[in-house]
């Protein structure tokens, strides 16, 4: 019986550092967006370069298996370079690989991650395997006789994989932690209702949050300030449109801006625990993935989950690759000793 059984994407990451790109914000009446740029028609010179195991799915399993958690990987490969790969490397983070789905004639998901100056990425993306995940070829058994189901972002033709997922789980009594992605999550809140309502955690970013919700967060203004309140009124809105669905925890992260949670009885604000960031890749599955562990290790103490998760997401932005940094929970309660005045607001 394993304690987790993750599914998700599994890519191999390039990472390319260059100094020579330009962050460009673009601002409107109600939004600012900012761009990566680099002068078009020009040869780029690069400051680094280096490539590691990625994907949602991967980064969970790895982070999660090395709290101390019997883990095992559902994930996609092709018959090629990349995908053996993949699997030498996931087998030695102590993931178990035998629900691993191998394809002979499709090949492995891949990732360019741009890296600009201030530690943010722009990621170019290729699916491969990662979006061609069928019901048939999933070892649903895994997943019977698991404590806890972790989805991560499914793409393509695998999101049709999900509604069964979900229900499957529920109906055989484990556990849901989902990060649905941007790209499920375009079908919108109709559609992820009976899904979400499985689910004992449900995380998703700001902008994926306002995305399937159809609620946008309001700038202050010369007349209108927000910035006085522990929460935004319009993340207010989003964290109760999503618990709407019955789902038990919804959690949106922030960014610099930290992590926000309900529960249906109190909202609650992490702020983000200080680090120097190198590389945000992998941050947000770090810190879902351990919120979800670290429910099951203080005994459903959402605050306490919160800081945990915070303190762990801070040492992987403060590495390179998604999977260097993860600490242990000893580790993260050291950390958090020697940060007394780090502390979660409640609403």
């Amino acid at each position: 019986m394993y304690d987790v059984v993750t599914i998700g994407s599994a890519t191999i990451d390039a990472f390319v550092e260059s100094d020579a790109a330009d962050i460009v914000s673009v601002s409107t009446k109600h939004a600012s967006t900012d761009f990566m740029a680099f002068p078009y028609g020009a040869k780029v010179e690069i400051d680094g370069f280096r490539t590691a195991v990625g994907g949602g799915g991967l980064n969970a399993a790895a982070n999660l298996a090395h709290l101390g958690l019997n883990t095992s990987a559902v994930f996609k490969i092709g018959d090629d370079f990349l995908g053996k790969n993949i699997k030498h490397r996931v087998n030695s983070s102590g993931v178990d690989i035998s629900n691993i789905i191998e394809s002979e004639d499709e090949t492995t998901g891949f990732s360019i991650i741009l890296l600009s100056f201030e530690g943010n990425r722009t990621v170019l993306a290729h699916r491969g395997t990662n979006g061609t995940i069928k019901e048939s070829e999933i070892n649903f058994d895994a997943v019977k006789n698991s404590k806890w189901l972790y989805i991560a972002p499914l793409n393509g033709q695998s999101g049709a994989v999900l509604d069964k997922l979900a229900m499957f789980a529920e109906e055989n009594n484990v556990n849901v932690a989902i990060n649905p992605g941007s790209s499920s999550l375009k079908k919108g809140l109709k559609y992820f209702e009976k899904i979400l309502a499985t689910a004992e955690v449900v995380v998703m970013n700001k902008e994926e949050a306002s995305l399937v919700t159809k609620i946008e967060v309001r700038p202050d203004t010369k007349t209108e300030s927000f910035s006085s309140e522990v929460i935004h009124p319009d993340i207010k809105a989003m964290l109760d449109k999503l618990k709407s669905t019955d789902a038990k925890v919804v959690i949106i992260t922030d960014g610099k801006h930290g992590v926000y949670a309900y529960d249906g009885k109190k909202y609650y604000r992490c702020p983000e625990f200080p680090a120097k960031v190198v590389s945000t890749l992998g941050a947000g599955d770090a810190l879902s993935s351990t919120f979800m562990a670290a429910l099951d290790y203080t005994n459903w103490n959402i605050e306490k989950s919160l800081m945990l998760a915070s303190v762990n997401a801070a040492s992987v932005v403060s590495n390179f690759g998604a999977q260097e940094g993860f600490l242990t929970f000893e580790e993260m309660e050291k950390q958090l000793k020697e940060a007394p005045a780090f502390r979660v607001e409640t609403v």
